[in-house]
């Protein structure tokens, strides 16, 4: 093995640690958020942890200290629900004080169980109506490239927002306009409120969907960072004016087997007694 070599999977597994070690204390977050309510959409939020580390740890352009950093790259969270997710990611990345999550959905909180830009440093945009997010996505490629601006946007939306006709109606639009500066991140975790994914609304074959509207499409296993890592690099090899999208499968609750086989997972009710049991059972769940 040549050095140059030895080195660059040196690099490479550095990385992969730092990220795991990221999503291991974004879940540790979660979980004592969820605690604090009882309920809520903790099952998602463990399932994306892996991807958003990889997003926050190894993608977006930021500044901490200066969320609206006008060169920054936009993380657009189109799914609302999934707000504990994102302020424990933000807390990881040093936006939000770790401190401030124990305020979690309580009245005067700057972190409300739902998205809202207005409150939260570091979320772009109020989410919750789904099929929003992609509209408003292409909107800011097209002013960001207007401006010449180097920052990319980021739009992470759920599998069953792919239900809506306005995120078709708005990956057409990207494609027509090549707005190269457009990533969009889709949870694939099978579920929402009515019922398996799959049986409310069937979106498969979802990858050639996608590409048949114009954009460069790669599917990965949500929960494997290696997979994660190489998904993003892949994409960003292509044609630089296509739009693209990570479609991660994903499992709700993942690390947390008590809550990975739970049957009503979309909004988790989890007894008093079992968070310790989550607890317990997530420190065996470090990726090497």
């Amino acid at each position: 093995m040549s050095h140059a070599l030895s080195e660059a999977q040196a690099a490479t597994g550095t990385r992969k640690a730092e990220i795991a070690a990221f999503a291991h204390r974004m879940r540790h977050n979660i979980i004592d958020m969820g605690e604090a309510q009882g309920q809520g959409y903790v099952g998602q939020a463990l399932g994306v942890s892996d991807l958003l580390a990889t997003v926050y740890r190894d993608r977006l352009r930021f500044r901490a200290d200066d969320p609206r950093w006008p060169d920054r790259d936009r993380f657009l969270l189109s799914i609302g629900h999934y707000a504990i997710a994102l302020y424990a990611a933000l807390a990881q990345a040093g936006i939000l004080d770790v401190e401030e999550l124990d305020t979690y959905a309580t009245d005067d909180s700057r972190l409300p169980m739902s998205a809202m830009a207005t409150y939260t440093p570091g979320m772009e945009i109020s989410g919750g109506s789904l099929g929003h997010g992609m509209p408003l996505a292409v909107g800011m490629a097209l002013g960001l490239r207007g401006r010449d601006s180097p920052a990319r946007v980021y739009n992470f939306l759920s599998d069953g927002e792919l239900n809506e006709g306005s995120t078709w109606e708005a990956a057409m639009s990207a494609s027509h306009h090549e707005l190269g500066n457009l990533t969009a991140v889709v949870d694939l975790n099978a579920l929402q409120a009515d019922g398996a994914t799959g049986s409310v609304l069937r979106s498969e074959p979802v990858v050639d969907k996608w590409e048949s509207f114009g954009w460069r499409a790669v599917r990965v296993d949500g929960n494997d960072i290696s997979e994660l890592l190489r998904g993003f690099d892949h994409l960003e090899q292509g044609e630089s004016n296509r739009p693209r999208v990570l479609l991660c499968d994903t499992t709700i609750g993942k690390g947390v087997p008590l809550l990975e086989n739970r049957e009503k997972a979309h909004f988790m009710r989890v007894d008093e007694h079992e968070w310790q049991i989550a607890r317990e059972q997530l420190e065996g769940t470090v990726q090497s």
